[in-house]
This record gives structure tokens, sequence and C-alpha cells, in this order.
């Protein structure tokens, strides 16, 4: 097979998430999308996922990618680097050409892999190491990832220009720009199948603000209720998401929450879209990371979108959305209050969102790009 000449299958394993179907996060539903893409145009595509047992070192396969558990400890501090050390540990005795690894912890086991002579593209992920959650020895590790990543990884790539500057600032490395993709479901606004779905939510199409993210501190799901509260505006607000090890910031968001504020938890597959796709206003609140998967979904779905004032937003949704300044939610609650009586206005901001995303955030062009670095790494 002549790999530089862009023919014949590649065995490609994608590695450093919780596994498909996408259950959790960003990096979830960017090994789904990517995975079963790839798959489809013939290549030979595994996705690590992670299980309690050293029993289920496989499960059935989704759209075409094959699927390993590897084992792991659920527990905060161990979960991440035990899964992926079990497992790059795996990839020493399996056939495969490319490594995809999601997360710059991860990179610290990469060295296995190059040791065998297997490159390792690597997405870093925003700067974690930031993240309110993480104290001082998990902080550290996020900075040896970081070199790690450097050290290891055939390629390094980031999702955002903020992110390559932080890089380029730090270690005086550019990584490269390949961004998250969006795709928006073919159904039109307040069908039938939808109002079913969103009924069971006790919400009606056009008729709810939503916020998507993990309930962790850095993602300001209490600044948001907060300013949401204050705001008085008349349209329930829908909080889609959780997070594993929060329990405490969870409790407060829920404390600080009046009876028109509804968590819905996880929510994946056609719920999730319909939530999407239904919205009246989409509120970005997130303040650490790179390009965040919902953000742009929102966008691919021509919803209006609220976010913080940072520059990972600004890059995604340029003149396409409207901002409040960082973390300021007093203004949050008058931008609220303001747009959540201005169904014109936030036609005006949802077609340009749609349009942005369908301009630049294509998943099928990010699947070309990613092919593309895989067969690079091999000539």
């Amino acid at each position: 097979m002549d790999y530089r000449q862009g023919e014949g299958a590649l065995r490609i394993a994608i590695v450093g998430t919780r596994g498909i179907p996408a259950r959790y996060g960003g990096f979830e539903t960017f090994a789904e999308q990517l995975g079963t893409r790839l798959a489809a145009r013939g290549h030979r595509v595994t996705v690590f996922g992670r299980s309690r047992f050293f029993s289920r070192f496989s499960a059935p396969a989704v759209g075409g990618v094959h699927r390993v558990a590897a084992w792991t400890i659920f527990q905060k501090h161990l979960e991440t680097p035990l899964a992926s050390l079990t497992s790059f540990l795996y990839l020493v005795f399996a056939p495969v050409d490319v490594i995809l690894l999601c997360n710059a912890a991860n990179s610290i086991f990469s060295g296995i892999a190059r040791l065998r002579g297997i490159p390792v593209l690597i997405n870093v992920d925003g700067v974690e190491r930031k993240r309110a959650k993480w104290g001082r020895v998990a902080r550290w590790w996020y900075r040896i990832g970081e070199v790690c990543s450097l050290l290891f990884g055939s390629r390094v790539i980031a999702d955002a220009y903020s992110i390559g500057e932080y890089y380029a600032a730090e270690y005086g490395f550019a990584p490269t720009l390949i961004a998250y993709g969006a795709e928006a479901e073919p159904a039109p606004r307040g069908a039938a199948g939808d109002r079913e779905c969103l009924g069971q939510f006790g919400v009606l199409p056009g008729e709810y603000l939503l916020y998507v993210s993990r309930l962790e501190p850095e993602n300001n799901a209490l600044g948001v209720v907060q300013a949401y509260e204050r705001s008085k505006v008349s349209l329930p607000l829908v909080v889609v998401g959780d997070a594993p090890y929060a329990n405490e910031y969870i409790a407060r968001v829920r404390a600080a929450a009046g009876p028109r504020v509804i968590f819905l938890g996880y929510q994946f597959g056609e719920s999730y879209q319909a939530l999407q796709r239904n919205c009246a206003l989409y509120i970005q609140a997130t303040e650490v990371g790179g390009t965040h998967p919902a953000l742009i979904e929102s966008m691919a779905h021509g919803n209006a979108i609220l976010a913080n004032g940072v520059p990972e937003h600004f890059e995604v949704l340029g003149g396409a959305g409207l901002y409040y300044p960082r973390n300021d939610f007093g203004r949050l609650a008058e931008l609220l209050r303001l747009l959540g009586e201005d169904r014109a206005r936030r036609a005006r901001c949802g077609a340009l969102a749609a349009a942005r995303a369908k301009r630049l955030f294509s998943w099928e062009v990010i699947t070309d790009r990613y092919e593309d670095l895989c067969r690079k790494v091999l000539q």
C-alpha cells in the first residue's frame, strides 16, 4: 500500500475518550463523528473507551467503528490516566498505523507508542490545567502533559487559534489548527416529533432558553442560573448537562434555581437535537477550553447565541453572536431580559450563525484534514 499517494486503508486508533456512542462530552462526540466518517471511507477505526473490568476489552461496533473498553478505576484523578495507560499497553500488541490521542493529559504515555514507531497525533484540547476543579497535583500533571505532547506527538493539534497562541507563547511551538465540526439534523423547527419530545420536558418549540455544558465551575452554570433568575425573563431556562465529580457544585447550582429552571441532566441523540433545534436563545458561558462542540452545534441549528466574552468564543462566533463581558453575569441578566423579548433580533442572529457554521465547521471537511494528516505522518 502506498499511503503517500492516498491509496489503501489505514488502521487508526482513537484514544483518550470515554468511548462511543457519545454519552459525555466534546471529545466523545469528536470520536464518534470522526471515527464513523473515517470508517465509511474504508479505514479500520478503533475507538478506546473505559471499563471497570478487565474482561470487557471489546464491544460491538458502532457505525463501522470497532470499540475497545480499556480498564481503569473510576475516580476523579485516576480515571483518565489509567485508561490511557492501559490503552497504550493494549496497542503495543495491536496492528495499528496511526494513533489519534485526545487530551494532552494522556500524552504522558504516548511515548510507549513512539517506541514501537507508531505515529501519534495529539489533540491537546484546551488549557486544562487552568480549570478550577483541579488541585495542585492535577495541574502539575496537565503541565507535564503539555510538554509530553510536544516531545512525543508526531503532530500536535489545536482546535482554536487561542490554544495555538498559548502553545506558541509558552513553548515557542505552533500546533496544527483543525477545528471541531457540527452537523444539524435536517428537520424544521417545531416539527411534530420535536413537539412530542419537548413536551416530555415541559417546554414548547421556540419558547425556552438553553444552556448545555458539564456542570463544573469554569463552565459557569451557577452564574447563568443566577443571571437568569435576576433577569425575570418569561421564558423557562433548560439546563442540559451533569458532571461525575462535582456534586457539591451542582447542589449550589440547583439551590440557586427557581421553578422555571429545568434540569435535564445529560441528553443525547434525538432528544438533544430537538432541544438544540428549537430553543429561542442559546447561552454559552464557558471560560476555559478551545472550540466547544455544543456551541458549534447550536450555530448549525441556526440559534441566536449569547456568549461569554472570551477569545475562544469570539473566534468561533465572530460577528454572528452576541456577547457579555467576561463573567459579567449582571450584564448577562440585562441581555437575557432584552433578547428574551426580541424575536426579530434573535432570528437575525440565528441566520448569521447558521451560515457561519456551514462555511467553517463541516465535519466532512474536518475529516478530510485528519485523514490527510494521518497519511502525511506515515510518509
